[in-house]
């Protein structure tokens, strides 16, 4: 029974939804043919009428732009004031080869005529005449008295006497008349564009059957025909309107209908606000819906074939798709007591079987992906902790699809950030781990997932391994400066929060990333020396080489010899009088004691190896450290012994280093300004393309040289400015523009405020005789 009640109502839907659709269409397509195809020739004729108007009155309006341009030359101005003879022939082919750059078969010009009636000459394809002598003078003059500059009018042909006109065999010519000059209020002569009707008749094209197009002037005479006979006719007198319907031509663009002869004409026109002419259309309506009928009986007749085609599908489709529903159901039906089954129907009781295995399945692989999320967590914190050997390196990428996802990176690299400082902030300490999770986020929305592996959180550093596809070393560092850059960026903005990043040297292989990771960590030690809310690379530590950083479990030795590679004296001396009572405070035995400092001094034995520097370097000629260290057993000689032997001589190192560093990064921003001065530069573009952050490399150019960047530039500029005053002959204006001002008033404002003088009166003392 079940069976049959759905069976019916999926062929009742689906008969129902194939024929009332049908039949609506059919019965509105016989009811609105005729309107459609009215509304569908309505709608043609004025795309038509705009098309037609914007081709043909480009072409007019380059004629007229050309015209102006020939009428402005140098040549036809100066002919305009003084008579021309053929001894004047060079000027004569000067003005012949403008007159030629209007006559083209695009603009359809056949000839251009220069007329002065004041200097007694007329210049057109023939040749030259006097004024006077010239066979169409009279109509010159007539045209001469048009009122405006500028006008379109319809001549007959031989009115302009114009053999190659003429020879178009066309009996009305459309001709542009110019007064010359332009601007001037006293006209001399005039100027005029000759182009045959026929030729634009070409262009009145209508694919519409029983239509005509013509073009009308102002006063709605024809000027543009395929019948030449009608061209200058008045619109009611050729028979397309009656008196009463001529002054429907009023608005701008517009369609009416009309009866003509007892025949009903639909009319479409566009007016041109470039020279007032009118573009219209006259369809006869009953050519184009006499069809019309017999297109509304064959819609019908196709619909109910539609229709007998639609009930065989239906009952077909109906029981095609009623057999694979019935044995799901019949499935689950017989894992259920009768009386539950019993009481749905076949779809209910599947869509509630699908919603619960849905759910199930969503539960399942909400749970399995928290478990490989920790899982791939812990990976990676093994991995940068150094706990995972090659081997097993290489099997958990490729258990974890890392593998494919690393297919291709020539480069890598570790990156360490860390949140400064929470004071003066709304957060609290409790806040941290939540905010390292939120800047984990900003990383992966910011870094593809293809570029990167999931950030992690380890001992309050947020860690991410960053590679590069195809890319140079120095291409590989600028993005990841600029990828760092804006990170900090995003934490400042979202989460109100300044952050230093660590950014390890590039490596090749994933076992060393445990050595990237503490060169990351290294590299943030360094906010002790330039603050808070930077980005710190290790390719700035150590000239750019790899080292093996050793941590040792006494805080004070860390921060010892954080201090030295700063070379912070004052924090040095401090903190080894901090180590030394700390070792001495408890009671131990003198070995024990010597234990402890041999572990300090193996601790900066260390920096120097990694540092790369001699015994020679801190005055260790001969003998061994250890061993006068191990003769000594006064707290105070033992302090000074340090002092003396191992801080003092690594500090001095450190501080050369740390100089020569400065003065090279102020060396090659200098050369910037000195080569690129002539263009906008910013301090933010030097530190991007010398990889340093932006605030480190303001503060080391500022300590070199006694002056902050701008002012640097603006004081270069200057004297550059006071160079080309004295030895150039160049501008005010040229000099501020070529010094990247934004306008001369500025640059004589800081001119004066530093030399007490304008550049003129500067110039003016100083310069060349």
């Amino acid at each position: 029974m079940r069976k049959s009640s759905l069976y019916t109502k999926m062929v009742l839907f689906g008969l129902a939804i194939s024929i009332i659709p049908i039949l609506t269409l059919g019965f509105f397509s016989y009811l609105k043919s005729s309107d459609s195809i009215q509304s569908h020739v309505n709608k043609s004729n004025i795309q038509m009428m705009n098309q037609m108007n914007g081709n043909m009155e480009q072409i007019l309006r380059t004629i007229d732009y050309t015209l102006n341009y020939i009428i402005n030359t140098n040549q036809v101005q100066d002919a305009l004031y003084r008579s021309l003879s053929y001894n004047d022939f060079q000027l004569y082919n000067q003005m012949k080869e403008e007159l030629t750059l209007l006559q083209s078969p695009d603009t359809m010009v056949t000839d251009v005529i220069l007329a002065n009636a004041s200097s007694n000459w007329v210049i057109n394809n023939r040749g030259l005449f006097t004024f006077e002598e010239y066979s169409s003078h009279a109509t010159l003059i007539e045209l001469m008295e048009l009122k405006g500059s500028t006008n379109w009018v319809t001549l007959d042909t031989g009115a302009l006497g114009s053999s190659d006109t003429l020879s178009y065999g066309c009996p009305t010519t459309i001709t542009l008349v110019k007064k010359m000059p332009l601007y001037t209020a006293a006209k001399r002569g005039i100027a005029l564009a000759t182009i045959p009707s026929c030729s634009l008749a070409e262009m009145l094209h209508n694919p519409l059957p029983a239509s005509e197009v013509v073009v009308l002037d102002e006063r709605l005479r024809i000027v543009v025909h395929p019948d030449a006979s009608l061209i200058g006719k008045p619109l009611t007198e050729a028979g397309y309107v009656d008196e009463a319907n001529s002054s429907r031509f009023e608005g701008v663009s517009g369609q009416f209908q009309t009866d003509i002869n007892n025949k009903q004409i639909s009319v479409t026109y566009v007016r041109s606000d470039f020279n007032g002419w009118t573009y219209a259309s006259f369809t006869e309506m009953s050519e184009i819906t006499k069809e019309a009928q017999s297109i509304g009986w064959f819609t019908l007749y196709v619909c109910f074939m539609i229709i007998v085609i639609c009930l065989m599908f239906v009952w077909l489709g109906s029981h095609k798709v009623y057999s694979p529903i019935r044995a799901i159901f019949q499935k689950i039906a017989d894992r259920l007591p009768e009386t539950q089954a019993n009481k749905k129907n076949e779809l209910q009781m599947i869509d509630e079987h699908i919603q619960v295995l849905f759910a199930s399945n969503a539960k399942l692989s909400h749970e399995l992906h928290q478990n490989s999320q920790q899982v791939r967590t812990y990976f990676l914190l093994k991995l940068f902790q150094g706990q995972i050997s090659p081997p097993e390196i290489a099997e958990k990428t490729e258990l974890f699809g890392y593998s494919k996802q690393m297919k291709g990176w020539s480069q890598l690299a570790v990156l360490t950030l860390q949140i400064d400082i929470l004071e003066e902030t709304r957060y609290k300490q409790k806040d941290l781990d939540l905010l390292l999770f939120a800047a984990g986020n900003i990383v992966e929305e910011m870094v593809p997932s293809a570029e990167r592996l999931p950030p992690i959180i380890v001992d309050q550093t947020q860690v991410t391994l960053i590679g590069g596809k195809d890319m140079s070393d120095d291409e590989f560092k600028n993005w990841i400066y600029k990828l760092t850059e804006s990170i900090q960026l995003h934490m400042r903005s979202y989460l109100d929060l300044n952050v230093s990043i660590g950014i390890s040297l590039p490596f090749k292989n994933l076992k060393q990333a445990p050595r990237a990771y503490q060169e990351g960590l290294e590299a943030l030690k360094h906010r002790v020396k330039l603050g808070t809310g930077v980005i710190v690379s290790y390719f700035s530590l150590n000239s750019g080489k790899h080292t093996q950083v050793y941590f040792y479990p006494v805080q004070v030795e860390n921060q010892l010899i954080d201090a030295i590679k700063l070379a912070d004296e004052p924090l040095a001396l401090k903190l080894l009088k901090q180590w030394l009572e700390e070792v001495f405070l408890k009671d131990r035995t003198p070995h024990e004691y010597q234990i402890s400092l041999i572990r300090l001094l193996n601790a900066l034995m260390v920096v120097m190896q990694e540092a790369g520097i001699r015994l020679e370097q801190i005055d260790v000629m001969e003998g061994s450290l250890y061993e006068e260290l191990l003769q000594l057993y006064v707290h105070s000689e033992i302090e000074s012994w340090y002092k003396t032997r191992m801080i003092f001589p690594m500090i001095r190192v450190f501080q050369d280093r740390q100089q020569s560093l400065y003065q090279n990064i102020s060396e090659q921003i200098i050369d910037i300004i000195h080569n690129e001065f002539e263009r906008e530069i910013t301090l933010e573009e030097c530190a991007s393309r010398l990889h340093y952050n932006v605030f480190y490399l303001s503060s080391v150019f500022k300590k070199e040289t006694d002056m902050s960047f701008s002012d640097y530039l603006s004081q270069y500029r200057l004297t550059i400015s006071k160079k080309w005053l004295v030895e150039t002959n160049m501008s005010v204006k040229e000099i501020a523009e070529r010094l990247s001002y934004n306008n001369s008033q500025n640059f004589i404002r800081f001119f004066k405020k530093q030399e007490d003088m304008t550049p003129g009166q500067y110039r003016a003392q100083y310069g060349k005789a």
